[in-house]
């Protein structure tokens, strides 16, 4: 898509459609010519109200965008409004539009590219027949005097990270029969390769020689052997006492539940358990093209969970990896489907050898986070609170909000197990936070948050600024909070 930014007035620009935003019961100000057309407009049709829109077919045609009442706004509230303008021009093929902004503040121009960025995209790989194309050229009209230098970097920033996001929702979106966790190696290669990234890649024999029990118990079953990804961004190499910062994501590209098998409604949905991987491959890449000032390790647990005489069962006792010189901890596996932390043990464990300065770690991890918190945010645990306050400062921000829950001594003491170290479920009650407690027992005193996105990842449904499928959530949440970090 291309942005364009001036100053003059959005009806000075030469495209077949203009979009005003409103608040409730504001005055609309436009050319004397279109006068006539608004007066006709009942508050009934329009009346500035949040999610309300109205069309107005003049030369170019207007749309009209409520924001509800004006203390109420937000960015996310800019963002599905637009989001819905742009949509309704989509759907009448319309492709180059321009949008009046009044606000002299330049960050006030992020919520209008994420929606338009975000709102474009459509995951279309597998279908023949054609899609209404949507906005190819948007021109953003500031107001006089703003700054334009400031305001085009930005536009830029936004851009570069809407389409990490939008790469992450791509790689997501693809089928277990395309992508396995191999594929998701040759991304990552395909990636350091384009970008400078230092890519190494664990196989299968190199798993087995450093004895990472976890991720090769989950791979068993499948004929698609497990990997450990490592994404390496340093943009000072060599510096003394730089201390990386970890983002660790599960990578399952599909999750049948092995032999604890789940019922067969909506399991093609676990092509999405790879969500978390996904987003650490959209963060680095971005990282690399903003040039952010940081040391950042991405690292990525891929594997396949399925049924067969190979896979590990219900019953077993996995050693799993703990790192050089340090203990391996055992693991009781009560239901296979319980696969996911046993895959982010090994992985977690890998991230701590590396020394970070903190660890954050995105999955699709449990079924609870959504029953607990709905789609509308994911979960947040850890052990550092300054840590989970500014991942939840970013989510603000980005509109992929975090709230947080409770890792209690009382959800360790429910993961220990009377034959092992730990067992990789504790039942039904408080299954997103015992599964936090399981993860816990990796990462020590390491600075660490645990994001479960198993009900963010993706969508069933449209929404304002996201199609069905993959919705990139993490990416975005991860940029803004890598671009204000401080230690």
């Amino acid at each position: 898509m291309k942005i364009s930014l001036t100053t003059s007035s959005v009806f000075r620009q030469p495209v077949p459609a203009v979009i005003l935003f409103a608040f409730q019961n504001e005055r609309i100000t436009a050319p004397a010519k279109f006068q006539a057309a608004l007066r006709r407009l009942t508050k009934k049709e329009f009346n500035g109200d949040d999610k309300q829109i109205a069309v107005l077919h003049t030369t170019p045609r207007i749309v009209l965008t409520g924001l509800g009442k004006h203390n109420d706004i937000s960015a996310e509230r800019t963002r599905r409004a637009f989001a819905a303008a742009l949509k309704r021009l989509r759907d009448a093929g319309i492709t180059r539009a321009a949008v009046q902004l009044r606000c002299p503040e330049p960050s006030a121009i992020v919520p209008l590219v994420e929606a338009a960025v975000l709102s474009a995209y459509r995951f279309t790989k597998f279908k023949s027949d054609n899609h209404k194309p949507g906005i190819a050229a948007l021109t953003i009209c500031l107001p006089a005097g703003s700054d334009l230098v400031a305001a085009k970097q930005i536009v830029a920033r936004t851009q570069i990270t809407c389409e990490a996001a939008n790469y992450a929702r791509d790689l997501a979106n693809l089928p277990g029969n395309i992508v396995y966790p191999a594929v998701i190696a040759t991304y990552a290669r395909d990636l350091a390769d384009a970008t400078g990234l230092k890519c190494t890649i664990l196989d299968k024999t190199a798993l087995e020689a450093g004895n990472y029990g976890g991720i090769l118990a989950v791979g068993a079953g499948s004929s698609h052997e497990p990997h450990l990804i490592v994404l390496e961004y340093n943009p000072e190499p060599g510096t003394p006492n730089r201390q990386p910062i970890a983002l660790v994501g599960k990578a399952l590209t599909f999750d049948s539940g092995g032999i604890s098998i789940k019922p067969s409604d909506k399991m093609d949905e676990m092509k999405f358990d790879k969500c978390g991987g996904c987003a650490v491959l959209g963060a680095m890449k971005a990282i690399v093209e903003l040039k952010l000032p940081l040391n950042v390790i991405g690292i990525i647990g891929a594997a396949e969970n399925m049924p067969s005489a190979t896979a590990y069962r219900p019953g077993d006792i996995v050693t799993s990896y703990k790192g050089s010189g340090k203990k391996p901890v055992t693991i009781e596996v009560l239901n296979t489907d319980a696969e996911g932390r046993i895959v982010l043990g090994d992985t977690l464990a890998y991230a701590v050898e590396r020394k970070p300065v903190a660890i954050i770690d995105l999955a699709t991890l449990t079924g609870a986070v959504g029953i607990a918190l709905g789609t509308h945010c994911a979960g947040l645990l850890g052990n550092d609170d300054k840590l989970q306050e500014k991942l939840r400062a970013a989510g603000e921000t980005t509109g992929e909000r975090l709230w947080p829950l409770p890792l209690w001594q009382e959800y360790r003491d429910m993961v220990k197990s009377d034959v092992a170290d730990i067992k990789n479920t504790a039942g039904r009650y408080g299954g997103t936070c015992t599964a936090a407690a399981f993860l816990a027992k990796y990462v020590g005193e390491t600075p660490w948050a645990h994001l479960d996105i198993a009900a963010t990842a993706w969508t069933t449904e449209e929404k304002p600024y996201l199609a069905k499928g993959a919705t990139g959530f993490g990416v975005r949440l991860l940029l803004e909070f890598l671009r204000n970090w401080q230690e």
